[in-house]
């Protein structure tokens, strides 16, 4: 056989991830914290990227002459009603409706009316007079006593910190032991346990195992009674020695807390050689003391759930769906930035910069407009789907797949996943995780609808919170009483879902019951 050469043509199709395309995937999955980090970033590597935190959303900017800019102001994405058993979504960005049809790499430019209404500050003129207007002239940085709030500094409070480290100053002199003292007490959490070892202190700053030691067992002392333990059993014995109630019968029940928790009274009294009276009064003094002494010091930083969508009822009984404009980052194209800085480059590699800053800042802005649509389209078929939950509650949680949902809207399951991670949504009912809204479905027993798994372990635990000390269910009878209600459902099944809600079994639920009488 001759070997020749020749010149062949063959036409194919593949998928080729693009940096672009897997930035916009990877956008999908992030939640609204995660998202404003990455939109930072961006904004500090290109140049042409800036955010919008006016209220006007830069409109006053933007109506100057020559100044033009292109803007993606994500929380104007638009809101999405669901009823009547339709699925309509109306997405409007910048007031024109056929944005929702435009492809991704598309370009989208500002368009503003001229009647767009603008606010003017307020003048302070009863400041014009006085002392206060010319204080701090001329500097950014000036006071403006409009700006300060007495009663804030009247109605502040005490944090656990101030208050520990006010009363080592008025106990502890010695300057080495003030700052073991110090790294401690920087070191004890909000509900006033002191999370360090140390060990890991003593190797740090060189001081001796004993003299951490001694500053911690003085810092223990301090109030609130039970501050810097280390574990409950320390917190509590601190709070009965300072009672003087910390006797040799109450330090082996301090010891075995695992058999307090399982309720094994029978192994405590032999442990404690008491009788069922005394055990019965140990118990009761451990529950007077506090498990969490810092709980009372300082208000709490604590992070609330943010949701991304809000469902609201209307009056026709249809429901309204919107995106949460706080969690959309509002981000602009300085085109005006970029006419002036591409018009003094002058080398190959200058001009090949800006036109990727360019390329890159619009399809972040675009991939930020995908994302919010494709949110609340996921977000839309979801309320669609679960309409009988939002109406009647939990136990008409209907059994929901992403596979169920990709279908819906034309999507694919992995898409799908990506949008429902990480976001939440209010309803009428609660804030809820998406993912909370899929669930696995239970066949029914008479051949009717299926059941949700998270509607069957609502039914569960209702069951179980309402039995009576002489109707202790089982597992057994549970499982009796679901299928006479149309569930089909095994024994282990019943067993694995009371387990995953921390409830015990039906033996240990007598004992309480018994206990608690």
């Amino acid at each position: 056989m001759a070997i020749s050469q020749k010149l062949q043509l063959k036409q194919s199709q593949g998928l080729v991830m693009t940096p672009q395309l897997q930035q916009a995937i990877k956008l999908l999955q992030f939640s609204h914290l995660e998202l404003s980090s990455y939109v930072e970033s961006e904004i500090e590597r290109n140049p042409l990227l800036e955010t919008d935190d006016s209220p006007e959303g830069g409109a006053e900017r933007r109506q100057e002459p020559g100044n033009e800019q292109s803007a993606a102001d994500e929380n104007k994405a638009g809101t999405a009603s669901e009823g009547g058993g339709e699925d309509v979504a109306d997405l409007r960005l910048d007031g024109n409706d056929s944005a929702a049809n435009t492809p991704l790499d598309s370009d989208y430019d500002n368009n503003f009316s001229d009647d767009t209404p603008t606010t003017s500050q307020p003048q302070a003129e009863e400041f014009q007079d006085s002392g206060w207007a010319n204080m701090g002239a001329g500097s950014a940085g000036g006071f403006d006593p409009r700006d300060f709030d007495s009663q804030s500094q009247l109605t502040a409070e005490k944090t656990l910190h101030e208050h520990l480290s006010d009363q080592m100053h008025l106990v502890i002199f010695d300057p080495a032991e003030r700052l073991i003292a110090q790294h401690l007490i920087d070191a004890v959490d909000d509900t006033g346990y002191m999370r360090l070892n140390t060990d890991n202190l003593a190797d740090r700053l060189g001081a001796p195992t004993a003299m951490i030691t001694k500053t911690l067992s003085t810092l223990q002392a301090f109030d609130p009674p039970g501050i810097c333990a280390r574990d409950l059993a320390e917190c509590l014995t601190i709070q009965l020695r300072e009672k003087d109630r910390l006797d040799p019968a109450m330090e082996i029940l301090l010891g075995n807390m695992d058999l307090l928790a399982k309720r094994e009274l029978a192994q405590l009294k032999e442990l404690c050689k008491v009788d069922d009276e005394d055990l019965t009064d140990m118990i009761s003094e451990i529950r007077d003391l506090n498990p969490k002494p810092g709980d009372g010091f300082g208000p709490h930083l604590m992070q609330p759930v943010i949701p991304d969508i809000f469902v609201r009822a209307r009056p026709d009984g249809s429901w309204h769906i919107e995106l949460n404009t706080e969690t959309l980052p509002r981000v602009l194209v300085n085109k005006q930035y970029h006419a002036n800085v591409s018009g003094t480059a002058r080398s190959d590699d200058e001009k090949n910069y800006i036109a990727d800053c360019l390329q890159n800042a619009n399809w972040l802005v675009k991939s930020l407009d995908q994302r919010a649509r494709t949110i609340l389209k996921v977000g839309s078929e979801i309320i669609r789907q679960q309409d009988g939950f939002l109406a009647y509650g939990i136990q008409h949680l209907r059994p929901l797949t992403l596979k169920m949902v990709a279908e819906a809207i034309e999507m694919h399951e992995s898409t799908v996943s990506r949008v429902t991670t990480n976001k939440y949504m209010a309803t009428p009912r609660g804030i809820f995780e998406l993912k909370y809204f899929f669930t696995s479905a239970i066949q029914s027993a008479d051949g009717g609808d299926a059941h949700s798994a998270e509607a069957v372990r609502h039914r569960i635990r209702s069951m179980i919170d309402e039995e009576k000390l002489d109707g202790i269910l089982s597992d057994d009878q549970i499982v009796t009483i679901l299928q006479a209600e149309g569930i089909d459902i095994a024994r282990r099944t019943v067993a694995k879902y009371r387990e995953s809600l921390r409830i015990p079994s039906s033996i240990q639920r007598r004992r309480e019951k018994k206990q608690a009488l």
